[in-house]
């Protein structure tokens, strides 16, 4: 099977810095990349698939020029191989025009499956696996707990998060996932694969590399744009009891019954 893994650096959740800049965007700087914590889950799946069909995962990134030292964690785990898609002309860009930069980017490479994170952490929107789909007329199948291909037949099959239980979808191939946290949790690269991602490929591609994208790039042509960042309100006045489970039952209650909020 020829698996491409849709992977994005973010900055570092756990860094604890502030994301955003003077302008609203993601300060990028302000902390280090990491891989997107819902793409290492949808890099574990390919990585079990390949381990029982057989076949290669190529990661593929849309990412600052800095970005191979961050996907070498991806290589560790076990994928083969690394696109970056990396131009000065691509700061800035909306979710429209990063769906547009991916799809003529998937245009350059075979695969029987492509799959995604739910979302990211420095967006949350979590809709490019479904405008990526659309764009490329490809099957989404989203929400996926299980992955089941069979790749003789030429289709695939994936129980997908419901509330309440699951769907089970199944579609052609090529088809494009999106992966859950169900699916498992992710694998530690081994010093083994450390040292082999020293020597994986990652080819960097440009814009002109890629030849005509659906959609202008860059923060000039973004369709949508942060307008204004405030912080959560101040909590009020709290008071606070300390006494025995009985006492502090008590004082609960009287303090609701003051207010009218029992029954």
């Amino acid at each position: 099977m020829r698996i491409v893994v849709l992977t994005k650096p973010v900055p570092d959740p756990a860094s604890g810095q502030d994301r955003l800049g003077p302008d609203h965007r993601v300060d990028r700087a302000a902390a280090p990349a990491v891989l997107n914590g819902n793409d290492e889950y949808a890099l574990e799946a390919a990585l079990r698939l390949v381990e029982s069909h057989g076949g290669e995962i190529t990661l593929l990134a849309m990412a600052p020029a800095t970005a191979p030292e961050t996907l070498r964690k991806g290589l560790a785990m076990g994928a083969h191989r690394a696109v970056l898609v990396t131009d000065p002309a691509l700061a800035g860009s909306d979710i429209r025009s990063t769906v547009g930069v991916l799809a003529a980017a998937l245009a350059g490479l075979e695969f029987d499956l492509v799959l995604a994170g739910i979302d990211t952490s420095d967006g949350f929107a979590g809709v490019v696996p479904a405008a990526l789909a659309t764009l490329l007329g490809l099957p989404l199948l989203s929400n996926a707990a299980a992955i089941e291909p069979d790749p003789a037949a030429g289709r695939v099959r994936v129980r997908r998060i419901i509330q309440g239980g699951y769907d089970v979808l199944e579609a052609p191939l090529p088809a494009l996932v999106s992966c859950t946290q169900a699916l498992g949790a992710p694998r530690y690269p081994s010093l083994k694969g450390i040292m082999a991602a020293r020597s994986k490929e990652v080819a960097v591609r440009s814009l002109a590399d890629l030849g005509p994208t659906r959609w202008p790039v860059g923060g000039a042509a973004a369709a949508t744009a942060v307008v204004a960042v405030d912080p959560p309100p101040a909590r009020g006045a709290t008071r606070t009891i300390r006494a025995s489970a009985v006492e502090a039952a008590r004082e609960i209650a009287d303090f609701l019954a003051a207010r009218r909020l029992l029954p």
